[in-house]
């Protein structure tokens, strides 16, 4: 009997994180890492807002610490930030949770920069929660000055 096209199965793998090896011959679903992305990027919430002389990408991250964020540029134009949220450990007897509403694990967020980002200038501070990273804008391209050719009689 073939297990794997039982939703329920699936489920349970992605809880117990089995390894795909096994199941990904019998499947035709996206990796559990590209849907673990795809939810992570889903429940990130972030502003963009475009100043002047800068790009501000704010995004809430309650409960995290600065130090557990990571902010980088892939491919030249991409600016990802990610980190995890994990549960704090409470192995008290008789404690267990009622109702468990605020989310945990990992969370990621990819913004295409525009052509005229300045990947120099790149900064990012985050302040009760909130996480901002600012990225300059390149001064604009000077424009060209046309040519005038001097048109000889013969």
């Amino acid at each position: 009997m073939d297990f794997a096209r039982f939703p329920i199965i699936s489920i349970l793998e992605d809880m117990l994180e089995v390894p795909e090896e096994h199941s990904e011959k019998t499947r035709n679903n996206p990796s559990r890492a590209y849907m673990r992305d795809q939810k992570a990027m889903a429940a990130t919430p972030a502003d963009v807002v475009e100043h002047p002389d800068a790009y501000a990408f704010v995004v809430d991250m309650p409960g995290i610490k600065g130090d557990e964020i990571k902010v980088h540029v892939e491919n030249d134009n991409v600016l990802v930030v990610s980190g995890e949220r994990k549960r704090e450990n409470k192995e008290n007897e008789g404690v267990k949770y009622v109702r468990m509403e605020r989310r945990m694990g990992k969370f990621m967020r990819k913004f295409q920069l525009p052509e005229n980002a300045d990947l120099e200038k790149i900064s990012a501070a985050c302040n009760d929660g909130v996480l901002k990273v600012n990225v300059g804008k390149l001064p604009p391209p000077e424009p060209k000055k046309p040519k005038t050719i001097q048109v000889q009689v013969a």
